[in-house]
């Protein structure tokens, strides 16, 4: 099961108009460059222990607390990060559409961030889904019950049948052990079986006295914005009794995001010789991000720590509208996520 939080950094997610390709306007066709997000994979697992019918005779035979109420606990077991992008409203860019020039499609994302520039950008890689693992199947004690355990007519006479023959089964496992059981197996592997046994008939039957846990594990996915005037942010709350719940609920204490720039610019795209000789006045933005990296952290107990490229933490490159005029034609594809060139083909076209 995933449950996805959306926790945005001095910004605010608003619902943002589809685009196709490039919208069109009378100047050219319309493109955003990205804000890169992070999104905080969690996995937490929730464990629900249920009293035993014989709870309260557990420690009478075998000097041994069991739980007396129904509890639930939580606790994370994993974390992991991604990256994608929502567009960046002050990053909104023209690129002119005339005879003059070879910019014949401009491929967006839902968003209108750009992808791809005269060529169609690859299918976005959709996240795997989280999968927990299957559950094994619980024991049923009144399968390994005696008829005189189920005929007894009141508990205390069943704690203590139950217990008589847990110590039972025990004795049997240590004469299989010792080589001293009556019936003893003809090979290693009729062993196992018989050990598999018995420890399936006391597991089933100790459940009467120390009840039974049930365990499952969630990912929860919460989404962030770094932003370079945030350096430390909250991102939720987990409590041990209520599981992961969102910054404004109290009931949890605060995991935060500390965000540290590395002071690293991704290089600019190679561009064609031709093209860095020749003038023109279209140009293209695209951007270069900076490098950054996240650390979770929680009572300055450090989490889980994820180095990524941010395109709000880098700079904007204008590339020469020359690689899409009357002597160069270009395909382009772009990271969508960060904004920067993956991809830069340019062909003359005389």
């Amino acid at each position: 099961m995933k449950h996805i939080l959306s926790t945005l950094i001095l910004a605010a997610l608003t619902t943002l108009p589809a685009f196709a390709g490039g919208k069109k306007e009378a100047d050219g066709l319309v493109y955003y460059l990205p804000k890169t997000a992070v999104r905080v994979h969690v996995l937490v697992e929730k464990s629900v222990t249920t009293p035993g019918q014989l709870n309260e005779y557990s420690d009478l035979y075998f000097k041994t607390a069991a739980p007396q109420v129904t509890t639930t606990d939580y606790r994370i077991v994993g974390v992991t990060f991604s990256t994608t992008a929502m567009r960046d409203e002050s990053q909104r860019h023209v690129i002119g559409i005339d005879k003059k020039h070879t910019v014949l499609s401009v491929d967006c994302d839902a968003n209108g961030v750009l992808r791809a520039i005269n060529t169609k950008a690859p299918a976005a890689k959709e996240e795997e889904p989280f999968r927990p693992a299957p559950k094994a199947k619980p024991f049923n004690p009144r399968d390994y019950m005696s008829q005189d355990i189920l005929a007894a007519a009141n508990q205390p006479k069943m704690a203590q049948l139950v217990a008589q023959e847990i110590y039972d089964v025990r004795d049997s496992r240590n004469l299989l052990s010792r080589g001293e059981a009556d019936f003893m197996p003809k090979d290693g592997e009729q062993l196992r079986l018989m050990y598999e046994q018995l420890n399936r008939q006391e597991r089933a039957l100790m459940q009467l006295f120390q009840g039974t846990t049930t365990v499952d594990t969630t990912e929860y996915v919460v989404t962030l914005v770094p932003e370079k005037k945030a350096q430390r942010v909250m991102a939720f709350r987990f409590s041990k009794k209520f599981g992961l719940s969102t910054t404004d609920d109290l009931s949890g204490e605060p995991y935060y995001v500390d965000i540290a720039e590395e002071n690293v610019t991704a290089e600019p795209p190679v561009v064609h010789e031709m093209a860095k000789k020749l003038k023109d006045e279209l140009q293209l933005a695209v951007c270069l991000p900076g490098k950054i990296h996240l650390t979770l952290s929680n009572n300055d107990k450090k989490i889980a720590r994820y180095e990524m490229w941010a395109a709000q933490f880098g700079k904007i490159e204008m590339l020469n509208g020359a690689l899409f005029g009357k002597k160069l034609t270009s395909k382009i594809l772009l990271d969508s996520a960060t904004g920067a060139v993956t991809e830069l083909t340019t062909e003359p076209l005389e």
